[in-house]
């Protein structure tokens, strides 16, 4: 029997077109992770939120505010290729992997420089061969994921992100142990729904969040580039928040390439609207004459152990920049 064509010799069904872009659901932190059967478990993976958008030989892969990104990620989107389906639409996190072979946003640089070792794990189905999914409920969504991905030939760059039904807390806790990020929790019974809805959960076993880098100091000793990357976000009331400071975390190589990128976005206008604390390390009017500013636009992600009572970051480790977010949404958020 001769071999099935690749998705390029599909006729999908009369109906709908494939979207050009969807805007993603996005999840609500939480602190305790929703129970009941009503809800679906599945791990929180680190990377970027990327959709791929499949209309016959067409691959395109989106970011979470539209961004085409296809040119960046060649072996991705020959995998797609693949798939034995005419269109469709997936929602997933396109991750580097740890040497622990965990999902790994600190693997992402080196993985993604070299456009090699990614892999797009896939979690929802928006459309596929002419139907609309969006309306479905989620479970049936991945039901549908599900089949279309059984199709494919066997490979490690796309894989499907199983969950458990019921079971909340014990899943969490179970997540926390292999040292994962944390878990998402999703109503099985809601239609997609753009935006933050509260039909999507987090829960957190690791403290990791994005911050707009505000400025930078000089090395000191025998570190070349740059010290310290100066940390902020924005409330609707205040304007632009200091955090705090991360130093600890970077390489050598990093810290040539965050610095070459900081360089363009040079300012003399400090960007901050609530300054230090007068007690920390930039409290003072001497201490701030010695950053050097710059437009509050790269967006990067720390780890940290928490909060102090002065709302700054404890303990910080930075764990890279992301490209995928523009400085403007970064924002502080706060557990339900």
């Amino acid at each position: 029997m001769a071999r099935r064509p690749r998705n390029s010799a599909f006729s999908p069904p009369s109906g709908p077109e494939v979207p050009d872009w969807v805007a993603p659901q996005l999840s609500k932190l939480v602190q305790v992770t929703p129970d009941g059967p009503e809800w679906a478990h599945e791990h929180k993976f680190d990377g970027y939120r990327m959709h791929a958008r499949i209309a016959g030989r067409s691959i395109r892969l989106l970011t979470r505010t539209g961004l085409d990104w296809t040119e960046k990620f060649a072996s991705t989107v020959q995998a797609f290729r693949s798939l034995r389906v005419g269109s469709a639409y997936i929602d997933g996190e396109l991750c580097g992997v740890s040497t622990e072979g965990l999902t790994s946003f600190n693997s992402m640089q080196p993985a993604e420089d070299q456009g090699e070792g990614l892999i797009y794990v896939a979690f929802d189905l928006l459309h596929v061969d002419g139907q609309d999914l969006r309306s479905l409920p989620f479970f049936k969504r991945k039901e549908h994921l599900a089949a279309m991905l059984q199709k494919r030939p066997v490979t490690a760059t796309i894989r499907y992100s199983a969950h458990q039904v019921g079971g909340g807390p014990a899943f969490y806790r179970r997540a926390c142990e292999l040292k994962l990020e944390g878990v998402v929790s999703k109503r099985i019974d809601a239609a997609y729904t753009p935006g933050n809805r509260g039909l999507w959960t987090k829960s957190k076993c690791l403290n990791r969040e994005e911050f707009v880098v505000a400025g930078w100091t000089d090395p000191e000793g025998s570190r070349p580039h740059l010290g310290a990357l100066l940390l902020a976000y924005y409330e609707a009331d205040r304007g632009l928040v200091y955090a705090g400071r991360v130093g600890t975390g970077m390489t050598a190589t990093q810290l040539q390439a965050i610095r070459t990128a900081l360089d363009p976005l040079a300012t003399d206008k400090m960007p901050l609207d609530v300054l230090p604390p007068r007690t920390t390390r930039f409290g003072s009017r001497a201490a701030l004459s010695r950053v050097h500013w710059v437009r509050p636009e790269m967006v990067v992600e720390v780890s940290f152990l928490g909060w102090t009572d002065d709302n700054l970051l404890r303990h910080v480790v930075f764990e890279g920049v992301r490209r995928d977010k523009p400085g403007s949404e970064v924002r502080r958020p706060a557990p339900t």
